[in-house]
């Protein structure tokens, strides 16, 4: 094989050859996408133009530009360049490549670059010849693969080189390319006068799902075909217009990205256990149709199924298993496309089904009898279940761990997060589980939404990031699905909601009050007002699921203030409510001034008889660091008894004796219930005690004792002096390395009439 066979010095490929190969990148400019690693400035980009190249993997999915990329650098280097296809390719090409390099470096200090297309095609032995000449610099190695190298690829030759993933093409991207083949005369339809019929090219985008080889050959495929064209080529300067109908027949379904032996097997079926072990029946259907759609092996699927109907439902649904066994013999004797059918069926059921591990016993008593061949131990005392745990993935929420068998967490991919697929009906089976299906879509959709402006509390932040403890902080996470319905309920309980009435919710970002009130007041009027029209868009992809006529109303209202009666008219049809419940209404800072304004708009917006409820938790209530380091990281008395007090003395400001704002962080129930007060309510003010796990990190306390950005720590800092203050930051960094601590504080709940 001989230098630059696959890829010559200019790039040239014959006139006829296809579109995608004639129409690959020639320099680093000419590359679509891949900024991540081919932008300005970027390690790889930097390498290229200098030159300066060491062995090289580039892995990602096919169409994303790994072929192009060693043509880009066959067109700049100055080394001589071999190329090699593993699927052809034997020990005999490698040596014969290898003993051409040697001579280039003997006789003429001359640098190769050896690609490898397809790498891992390649044996073990295989790979292995390429190792000493990799090693000692005879070749320069860049391979492309499919597969993941971490896997596929000879872990010595992972170890010398450095790995860049390539990833699919964005939307943008691929219609750049498209655009860019148009417009060339000499590799593309530049000579012509092709347009498309609107949602055309589009859909051509659509469908080639990040894959730049699929786009082309759909595109070559639609133009050339066209009815406008008896011939081709035509005429230069002939007009060629492509049909939406044209554009469809070119590229008529997306394929699916999926290897039944590599890392796209083993994920989509690990994402499938755990949206069904995790009952979240939309993102089961998902990685069901992925997995069917991509030409899994169904059996496999069942089998699966099978066992999770023991091993996840068990006991709490006894008829789990025997449902799914039915649905496999349906499967045998039906085949597709029909036995699609009972593939969903088992999928829904074991997905909407009660969940128990308690077969898992069987298993903890075999650990008995292998430790202790004799008397039987005393088990009845001391179980040791679940001891070890049964966590499948790196970062994942284990249900059976927690209350009730169910954690709130994301099953689907970013880009679809909210997405509903399943809609249970309220017939037979489906009946019961219906409200509790869409229930714990609600606790979900508000932690994922919620967590992007987590409210002003206790005057201190605290992050959910923490490298190496993923395990304490899901943990952790989980429980906040408590909270969250405790807070709910609290809200709800204080006043009477019937069927007719119309509630307004503030501040309605993750969703929390607003699915339960539009349940109560089906014949009535639920509306909410948000901070962004992100976070509209968020709350009405998870509505879509509902009939129109039952969507709540939805309208974007930066707060803290309320919109006016012909506003709120604008927004809902309706300028009075009979309910105005919010949580958390102020996220970043309160006081006297806020609330009465806020109370100004409540009392306009509120209907005769009407009642408002508010649940806050005010910095003045919250978590004090004295407290939490004087029980659980004992210090020296007088540093303990000095932050006390400092911390006493911060949370006690007040306008006249310091800044301007210091009223954020000092006020309390009396103020928010003066402020209702004096526009005429008539109130009633409950204080709830708060608690739970929390995990603190080295982020949290540098926001904390950052003397320029926190108030409190600036304080604290002149309170104390210097040494001290460094001596609390180093018992705290010491605290919470150990783990989780309790946090305490207190809410308040506010009802007015």
């Amino acid at each position: 094989m001989q230098d630059r066979e696959l890829f010559t010095a200019q790039g040239a490929l014959p006139p006829d050859g296809p579109l995608a190969d004639r129409m690959r990148p020639r320099t680093v400019d000419d590359i679509i996408g891949q900024d991540h690693i081919l932008g300005p400035g970027r390690l790889l980009r930097r390498a290229i133009q200098a030159d300066r190249l060491s062995s090289l993997i580039f892995y990602g999915p096919p169409g994303t530009g790994k072929t192009s990329l060693a043509r880009v650098i066959a067109n700049t280097t100055r080394s001589s360049f071999e190329s090699l296809n593993a699927v052809l390719a034997g020990i005999k090409d490698i040596r014969e490549a290898i003993d051409r390099a040697d001579k280039r470096r003997r006789l003429y200090g001359t640098r190769t670059i050896l690609f490898v297309d397809e790498v891992h095609r390649w044996n073990k032995a295989q790979q292995d010849a390429l190792l000493p000449w990799v090693e000692n610099g005879t070749v320069i190695l860049i391979g492309a693969t499919t597969e993941n190298p971490f896997f596929e690829v000879n872990r010595a030759l992972v170890s010398r080189s450095r790995i860049f993933q390539l990833k699919p093409l964005d939307p943008e991207a691929l219609r750049e390319t498209a655009l860019r083949t148009l417009r060339d005369t000499e590799r593309g339809y530049g000579k012509w006068r092709v347009s498309f019929e609107e949602g055309a090219l589009e859909h051509l985008v659509a469908v080639a799902g990040g894959d730049a080889r699929s786009l082309l050959n759909a595109l070559e495929l639609a133009v050339e075909t066209t009815e406008t064209c008896a011939k081709w080529p035509p005429k230069e300067g002939a007009e060629i217009r492509v049909s939406l109908e044209a554009a469809e027949e070119s590229i008529q379904r997306r394929a699916v990205l999926y290897d039944r032996d590599g890392d796209y097997h083993f994920d989509s079926i690990s994402a499938f256990i755990k949206s069904v072990r995790g009952s979240d029946p939309d993102a089961a259907l998902y990685w069901l149709a992925r997995m069917l759609r991509a030409g899994e092996d169904p059996a496999f699927i069942l089998r699966r199924m099978i066992i999770l109907a023991s091993e996840d439902v068990g006991l709490a649904d006894p008829h789990a298993l025997e449902l799914v066994i039915s649905c496999a013999q349906a499967f045998e004797r039906i085949g597709f496309p029909e036995g699609n059918f009972p593939l969903a069926h088992a999928c829904l059921y074991l997905a909407t089904a009660p969940k128990s591990n308690s077969v898992f016993a069987f298993f903890d008593a075999l650990k008995e009898v292998d430790k202790e061949d004799g008397e039987v131990p005393n088990h009845l005392k001391d179980p040791h279940r679940d001891q070890e745990g049964f966590g499948h993935g790196k970062g994942y929420i284990y249900p059976h761990a927690y209350r009730e068998h169910w954690a709130a967490q994301q099953y689907l991919p970013r880009a679809l997060r909210g997405k509903t697929f399943y809609t249970p009906s309220s017939i037979g089976y489906e009946g019961r589980i219906r409200e509790e299906v869409l229930r714990r879509r609600e606790i979900q959709l508000a932690l994922i939404l919620g967590d992007g402006d987590p409210p002003e509390t206790e005057g201190l932040s605290w992050s959910a990031s923490a490298k190496g403890r993923e395990g304490w902080f899901k943990r952790l996470e989980s429980g906040r699905s408590a909270l969250l319905l405790a807070d709910r309920e609290a809200i709800l309980g204080a006043c009477r909601i019937s069927r007719q009435d119309r509630i307004l919710i503030p501040a309605a970002n993750d969703g929390l009050l607003l699915w339960e009130s539009l349940r109560r007041t089906q014949e009535g009027l639920s509306a909410a007002l948000v901070d962004s029209q992100a976070a509209r868009e968020g709350l009405e992809r998870y509505a879509a699921s509902l009939d129109e006529i039952e969507q709540p109303l939805i309208a974007v209202f930066p707060g803290p203030a309320l919109p006016g009666p012909e506003a709120a008219a604008a927004f809902f049809s309706c300028s009075t409510f009979d309910h105005i419940l919010a949580r958390e209404p102020w996220r970043r800072g309160a006081g006297a001034g806020v609330f009465r304004t806020f109370a100004k708009g409540v009392r306009e917006l509120l209907a005769a008889r009407g009642d408002m409820v508010i649940l806050q938790s005010p910095p003045l209530l919250g978590e004090r660091l004295s407290r939490i380091l004087a029980e659980e990281c004992p210090m020296e008395q007088a540093l303990g008894a000095g932050l006390k007090a400092a911390e006493e003395a911060f949370f006690a400001w007040t306008d006249a004796e310091h800044r301007p704002g210091s009223a954020r962080w000092t006020w309390d129930g009396d103020t928010l219930e003066q402020a209702f007060q004096e526009e005429g309510f008539k109130t009633s003010l409950t204080v709830l005690e708060r608690s739970e796990e929390r995990l603190l990190t080295d982020r949290d306390l540098s926001l904390w004792f950052d003397r320029e950005k926190s108030p409190w720590g600036a304080f604290i800092a002149a309170a104390l002096g210097d040494a001290a203050f460094a001596l609390l930051r180093e018992a705290l960094q010491e605290r919470i390395r150990s783990g989780p601590l309790q946090w305490r504080w207190k809410s308040l709940l506010l009802s007015a009439r």
